[in-house]
């Protein structure tokens, strides 16, 4: 009984073949068959090598969100050379709601000459690029630094970062120390004489959130001159928060726009304000997600069989379609080489027909005169 329910099972498993074994005898090999299989092949190893890469490559996927998180704080980082001694300049944050925000995270560090100072962690191009416009523009730079003793310390570095309220600001460098105030804050400027005024610049670093290697901001390496000693530089910046989620990184940072405008101030003239450096900002209530994403090893397993048999279907039933056509033509070509020879053929038939029977006809004739 168990034998007989095995044989049963493997005849039902052989009946549920769905590839039929073909015997050696019934298959014939072509020189066209061939020539379409090494094409096949090959298409199938150019495509298969090319989607392999597409594979091992990654794509970034951005998403859009509202940004709920109102309660933390936003970080400024800040690394800015202004062409004046330390003393005689003073940075602060003062945001929509006229809070005025401790600057403790700040340093000022005097310095003789402009300062380069790039971070190293910049991809090799950028960074070559970067020393190049700072060597290029040293000379005529240096010269709004300098004062009449070449040994002083006459530039200042403001380096560091602050964290501020997640609201609208303006961060900003200008004359004076900054003391508090109940309707806001002030800079002791009377003390400075105009003549000393100089707010030539370049911003090395500024960013806001996480500082991440590798990441280079819209103002870093920019370089301001000014040839006036009374004269503002405004940037008006647009933040945009971020949720970053690659293979290697996965951190909160802000990314930026920023658009900038400066003029002399001439209060004759009517061009009023105060003399400085004044970066307004904004934060936008969306959130963009970017996320690394990698193709999954089924998709890329089902994408190779998908090429892999859709050419060898393919090129089975172009080599099919034209072997048919091919030989359509030339069995016409055949039919009409054979009714030529069967013309031929029948009308030699009808001359040997009417041959025989002149033949005997004249016999016949000759055959009754003789007779007569």
């Amino acid at each position: 009984m168990r034998r007989l329910t095995k044989k049963k099972a493997l005849t039902l498993v052989k009946e549920l073949d769905a590839f039929p074994k073909v015997p050696e005898s019934y298959v014939e090999s072509t020189a066209s068959g061939g020539t379409v299989s090494l094409i096949a092949f090959s298409l199938m190893a150019i495509l298969a090598f090319l989607e392999f890469f597409v594979y091992r490559d990654t794509w970034m996927k951005y998403e859009y969100e509202v940004d709920k998180d109102f309660g933390s704080k936003l970080r400024i980082n800040v690394d800015i050379t202004v062409a004046m001694r330390c003393q005689y300049i003073g940075a602060d944050v003062l945001d929509l709601a006229e809070t005025m925000v401790a600057s403790d995270g700040l340093k000022y560090e005097p310095v003789s000459n402009i300062h380069i100072h790039c971070s190293f962690t910049l991809y090799s191009s950028t960074l070559l690029h970067i020393i190049v416009i700072a060597f290029l523009t040293v000379k005529s730079f240096t010269s709004n630094f300098r004062d009449d003793s070449s040994t002083s310390l006459h530039a200042c570095r403001i380096h560091g970062h602050l964290y501020v309220n997640k609201v609208a600001g303006n961060f900003h460098i200008t004359v004076g120390k900054s003391i508090p105030h109940p309707r806001g804050h002030a800079h002791l400027a009377a003390l400075v004489s105009h003549d000393s005024y100089n707010f030539s610049h370049r911003i090395d670093h500024l960013s806001f959130g996480e500082d991440l290697p590798g990441i280079i901001s819209p103002l870093d390496g920019t370089e301001k001159v000014s040839a006036d000693s009374n004269h503002i530089f405004q940037y008006f910046i647009t933040i945009v928060p971020t949720k970053l989620n690659t293979y290697r990184v996965s951190a909160e940072t802000h990314q930026y726009s920023v658009t900038e405008q400066d003029r002399a101030i001439n209060h004759a003239a009517g061009s009023h304000g105060v003399s400085g450096i004044f970066m307004k900002y904004d934060i936008n209530s969306l959130m963009v997600k970017v996320t690394e994403q990698h193709m999954p090893l089924w998709q890329f397993l089902v994408r190779l069989c998908g090429i892999i048999g859709g050419i060898f279907s393919t090129t089975g039933m172009i080599h099919g379609i034209v072997g048919f056509l091919v030989d359509v033509i030339c069995c016409r070509l055949k039919m009409g080489v054979y009714r030529q020879l069967k013309v031929k053929l029948l009308h030699h038939d009808l001359i040997t027909f009417y041959c025989f029977n002149f033949h005997h006809c004249s016999i016949f004739l000759l055959f009754f005169l003789g007779i007569s």
